[in-house]
């Protein structure tokens, strides 16, 4: 059973991999000062990125945890999301009002995949 890590920091690493299962830390946007629309596909965006980085893609996801700000802006994040996930491939998922790290961000998103055989 090995546990290996990458992007590792002094608080967390960005990518843990075991047995099989990648695990990335949450994610954020690229530009905070963007709207709900904007801040969810460049969150997704390093999702991708991620999960290619770790032998992965979006087809591979496990589960997702969506912390939204207001859910007011659950129905226009739902668009972007609906868009992104490959039919047939929805992840086991929750999606909850939460207060975020900075003022200025609307969403993060914590996912959990397997890597691709």
């Amino acid at each position: 059973m090995t546990i290996e890590r990458l992007e590792t920091g002094a608080r967390m690493s960005r990518i843990v991999k075991h047995n099989g299962t990648i695990y990335l830390c949450g994610q954020v946007c690229k530009d905070a000062e963007q709207g709900i629309t904007e801040q969810t596909q460049t969150m997704l965006d390093k999702v991708d990125a991620l999960l290619e980085q770790a032998g992965s893609d979006r087809e591979h996801i496990l589960s997702a945890t969506i912390y939204v700000k207001d859910m007011s802006y659950f129905a226009e994040m739902n668009a972007v999301w609906d868009a992104w996930v490959p039919e047939g491939h929805a992840p086991a998922r929750a999606c909850v009002a939460a207060k975020m790290a900075r003022e200025a961000l609307l969403v993060e998103i914590s996912v959990v995949a397997a890597e691709k055989v």
